[in-house]
């Protein structure tokens, strides 16, 4: 895919200064994937390792999630505001989270991985939340996800209890971050469509179950948030590289990213 987009842009791959790449999972500041249910065979993974081989200019990897908060911090809903929660509301919720304009992402890169209530026994699995039909959906299949949610809309009541199930989980895992961070704002995101009728409830419940409802909106950026999160990470390190006090000597003669 790199290589193809490259082709298109006219632009050499020895010219790159930096690049920047989003994973589901928990990911070390190399790059290695620690933990990634999302894709089989991700768990262990050393991303980071692997695309080096292919570039020789740095390479960022970083949560999805993060890089959303990262990206709707620059150019999205949540300009101005250095406190911040992005939730990824998938099925298997993440979130990524802006401390004073600082992504935050603890020790080992498992800050905001607030899908992971589930496994401490909470109602249902994740896949199951909002089947219709009993049978568990696949996590990744955003197509099903948003159809459930427009039937719910529509008024279909098996859609409307699976809907409220996710909300529930949804609230239950967005309100622990709140309640730890106390955020100016959380931003909610995720899939393409589908996602606009649950912020009311998502706010309604936020202030029932929180001592201090931030505010809540829908992200700004769509399926680009996660992309657009990963130039601003390579954009960093390019200007990193420019203002340094010794910059590289070996430096490409135009900056591309």
């Amino acid at each position: 895919v790199v290589a193809e987009v490259l082709r298109k842009a006219g632009v050499s791959r020895d010219n790159l200064w930096a690049v920047g790449v989003g994973t589901p999972g928990i990911v070390d500041r190399d790059g290695t994937v620690q933990l990634g249910t999302a894709m089989a065979g991700w768990t262990g993974l050393d991303l980071g390792a692997r695309l080096r081989r292919s570039f020789r200019c740095p390479v960022m990897i970083e949560n999805d999630a993060n890089l959303a908060a990262i990206a709707e911090h620059w150019q999205g809903a949540a300009v101005g505001a250095d406190d911040v929660v992005f939730v990824m509301a998938g099925l298997s919720p993440g979130a990524g989270s802006l401390i004073n304009g600082r992504l935050h992402r603890g020790f080992g890169g498992a800050a905001g991985e607030i899908g992971a209530l589930h496994l401490l026994g909470q109602e249902v699995t994740p896949e199951r939340l909002l089947s219709t039909t009993g049978k568990p959906l696949n996590p990744l299949d955003e197509a099903a996800v948003a159809r459930v949610l427009k039937l719910a809309r529509e008024g279909d009541e098996v859609a409307q209890v699976a809907t409220d199930r996710f909300l529930t989980r949804l609230v239950q895992s967005v309100a622990a971050l709140v309640l730890a961070i106390d955020p100016q704002l959380v931003v909610v995101g995720g899939w393409a469509a589908g996602l606009d009728g649950v912020l009311d409830p998502l706010r309604e419940r936020l202030a029932r179950f929180t001592l201090r409802a931030p505010e809540v909106a829908l992200a700004a950026l769509g399926s680009e948030v996660v992309a657009m999160g990963a130039l601003r990470v390579a954009l960093d390190q390019v200007e990193e590289q420019l203002f340094a006090v010794n910059p590289p000597t070996t430096e490409p003669t135009s900056p591309r990213s």
